[in-house]
């Protein structure tokens, strides 16, 4: 569907938005003069324990990696491919279904599902129980930021903003940081958290990044971010970076409406991708790609939908052979200019590995059953398809998941604790 050019120009006025797949609290041709050399990344000063669980896997892995997709059937491998949202906080038909059913490859927690620590753990809990059938376990997700983009119940003592931790300029707090998201998660069962944000906050006018960013140069937001990431996987937590090639240069919400920047290739590897080529050198586990139109590379396609921003740039010229996640293909950037059905496949053949469809059983039927009908007419072929259920299993099996394993509700005390001290050093 060609998108309405009266709604790329236009500048939203709404209300607060309770903050969705890249942020929101949930209730909402290529320059071929493009550089391809990755600049220099700063080398954050960070403890060196962290566990490198992005090791390719060895050889007897992928064989067995691969004997397993040759025994899926096409429906377990599409459902691999979906990352869901859920509605209230607890178990509802339509979740049970989308599990039991459909298999999904994950789940997405947001604000409304989480009541408190009690509920939140027993909802884990219980999502990991339903899928323990399923052969394969499912990626627990959620937005866990700090600052004003933060899940956690109100038992856990807040974590500031990446501004102002970025404001410290000091890449151990920053490790801390990413350690103390990752204690918190895993703590209350969750293995996947849609963070750092490496954004960087260059205009004023930016109604969604902000303070979520740690800062408006290249080299603070590489250096604090590539430390969050080795944080996060200190604790055997998967990092996702976001929101790629870059949202710190809008002027309009994606949630609402479908931003336009007008830079060029040349100009995005001089300041966007940075931080993004840095975390690919770093082999970072997944790159969420944003919803932003992008008219002087793809004057058709935003980059979440884009085979020019994913397939050419991100995959082939950076390299990037991790997991590709899409921004929630259900916010306004994406429904209010595509057919929801057409964009998820558009995204496959782009490149992209995961499919965030945040809201709507409805939805999530609509995807799974239009990329069913587009393998079996020829439209995407199950060779594709292979491709990414590789990339999704191999990186469920580098972290070890597993659906046996759930935990009781934790005493907060020792990690409550080190949050004070952590964000004594931070606000001094």
């Amino acid at each position: 569907m060609k998108i309405r050019k009266a709604h790329l120009l236009a500048l939203l006025l709404c209300g607060t938005l309770t903050l969705s797949g890249c942020g929101d609290n949930g209730n909402a041709q290529a320059n071929t003069s493009s550089p391809t050399q990755q600049p220099p990344s700063p080398k954050p000063s960070v403890p060196t324990n962290a566990p490198d669980s992005t090791e390719s896997p060895r050889p007897t892995e992928e064989n067995s990696i691969a004997a397993q997709i040759a025994n899926m059937t096409l429906d377990e491998k599409i459902g691999q491919m979906l990352l869901v949202g859920i509605e209230g906080t607890t178990l509802d038909e339509s979740a049970r279904r989308m599990i039991s059913e459909d298999k999904v490859g994950g789940i997405i927690l947001y604000a409304d599902n989480i009541s408190n620590l009690q509920g939140m753990v027993k909802l884990i809990n219980n999502l990991k129980k339903i899928n323990v059938e399923n052969s394969i376990p499912l990626f627990v997700s959620v937005d866990q930021e700090g600052g004003k983009v933060s899940r956690m119940p109100k038992e856990f003592v807040s974590i500031p903003s990446n501004k102002k931790v970025g404001d410290t300029n000091n890449a151990k707090l920053a490790y801390t940081m990413g350690e103390l998201l990752g204690r918190e998660l895993t703590l209350t069962g969750f293995n996947m958290d849609f963070a750092p944000v490496l954004d960087i906050n260059s205009n004023s006018q930016n109604p969604i990044i902000g303070d979520r960013s740690f800062g408006s140069s290249a080299s603070r937001v590489t250096k604090m971010g590539l430390a969050e990431i080795k944080g996060l996987r200190s604790e055997k937590m998967i990092p996702v970076v976001k929101h790629y090639p870059g949202h710190g240069d809008t002027s309009v919400d994606s949630h609402l409406e479908l931003p336009v920047v007008n830079k060029t290739a040349r100009q995005l590897a001089e300041l966007e991708w940075i931080p993004f080529q840095a975390a690919i050198k770093d082999k970072v586990e997944a790159v969420m790609v944003a919803h932003i139109l992008f008219p002087k590379l793809d004057p058709d396609k935003p980059a979440s939908l884009s085979k020019v921003i994913i397939g050419e740039q991100l995959r082939g010229d950076m390299g990037y052979e991790g997991v590709v996640i899409t921004d929630d293909l259900t916010m306004g950037a994406i429904v209010k200019h595509f057919n929801l059905g057409t964009a998820a496949v558009d995204t496959i053949k782009a490149g992209s590995d995961i499919l965030l469809i945040a809201h709507g059983y409805d939805n999530e039927k609509l995807v799974f059953n239009k990329i069913k009908q587009s393998v079996k007419n020829g439209t995407i072929s199950e060779a594709r398809i292979n491709e990414s259920v590789q990339r999704i299993l191999t990186l469920k099996s580098n972290y070890h998941l597993s659906d046996k394993e759930t935990v009781p509700a934790p005493d907060l005390t020792a990690l409550n604790q080190d949050i004070r001290a952590w964000r004594q050093q931070v606000e001094k």
